[in-house]
C-alpha cells in the first residue's frame, strides 16, 4: 500500500470520480467533432494530407469535450492558440531552410505567443509542427493554411462544443456560462467571500499555468465551504 502510494504520487495517477454517463458524453462529443473536422479537411487539401490536419484538432476535441471547464478548452485559448501556431508555423517553414531547425523553432515561438497572448492551447504546438513538417500539399497552401483548414476546423469544432455541451447543465461550455456563487444571506451560514482580485493575487503567486478556472476554484471553495457549515452545525 505504502509503495502503491509513492508510485501513484510520482506518475500523478488521476482519481477521477467522472461518472460513466459524463465519461460517454465525452465520447459521443469528440465522435461528432472530429466528424465534421475531417469532412471539412478533406474537402479542401484531400484526404491523404488531412492526417496531418487532424491531428491537433483531435487534441483539441480531448479537451473541448473531455475537460470543457479547463481553461486550454475556451474558446480565445483554441482559436487563438491554433490560429497563431499557424502562423508561426507557415512563416517558419518557408524562412528557415533546415526543416529540423524550422520545426523546434516553430513550436518554442508558439508556446512563446501564447503565453503572451494568453490562449494557452496544447494542441497549438502539434499546428505550428504540422505547418512545417506536413508535406508538399500543406506548404503549397503558404498563409492559406492559417485560414483553412485551421480556421475553419478550429471554427468548427467551436461550434459543435458549444452545441453539443449546451444540453447538459453541469458542462458548461464555454465557461462564462458558470455563473459565480454568491455568498449565503443567512449571516450564521456566512463565510469569507473570496474576490477576483485576490484570486489573481493568489495565482500570480505560484506563477505557474495553472488549468482551472476561476469559476471552478470558486466553485470548489463554495461546496467545500457549504458542506464544512453543514457538520458544524450538527
Amino acid at each position: 500500500m505504502f509503495l502503491r502510494k509513492h508510485i501513484q504520487d510520482f506518475f500523478q495517477v488521476q482519481t477521477s470520480t467522472v461518472s460513466l454517463a459524463e465519461r460517454s458524453i465525452s465520447i459521443a462529443g469528440g465522435f461528432v467533432g472530429i466528424l465534421f473536422v475531417m469532412m471539412i479537411s478533406s474537402a479542401f487539401i484531400g484526404s491523404t494530407s488531412v492526417v496531418f490536419v487532424v491531428a491537433s484538432m483531435g487534441a483539441s476535441a480531448v479537451l473541448l469535450f473531455a475537460a470543457p471547464h479547463s481553461t486550454f478548452s475556451q474558446p480565445w485559448p483554441l482559436l487563438g492558440g491554433h490560429l497563431v501556431s499557424a502562423l508561426i508555423g507557415v512563416a517558419c517553414a518557408k524562412f528557415i531552410p533546415d526543416p529540423l531547425f524550422a520545426a523546434a523553432f516553430a513550436v518554442a515561438v508558439a508556446i512563446g505567443a501564447m503565453h503572451f497572448l494568453k490562449c494557452i492551447h496544447p494542441p497549438g504546438g502539434a499546428t505550428a509542427l504540422v505547418a512545417v513538417i506536413g508535406g508538399d500539399a500543406i506548404q503549397s497552401m503558404g498563409f492559406e493554411f492559417v485560414l483553412y483548414p485551421v480556421l475553419i476546423n478550429a471554427l468548427i469544432i467551436l461550434t459543435v462544443a458549444v452545441v453539443f455541451n449546451f444540453p447538459f447543465s453541469w458542462r458548461k461550455y464555454p465557461a462564462s456560462r458558470i455563473h459565480t456563487p454568491t455568498a449565503p444571506q443567512n449571516p450564521e451560514d456566512a463565510y469569507s467571500d473570496i474576490t477576483h482580485a485576490e484570486f489573481v493575487v493568489a495565482l500570480s503567486k505560484i506563477d505557474s499555468v495553472i488549468d482551472v478556472s476561476e469559476h471552478d476554484l470558486i466553485q470548489i471553495y463554495d461546496l467545500v465551504t457549504k458542506s464544512k457549515l453543514e457538520r458544524e452545525s450538527l
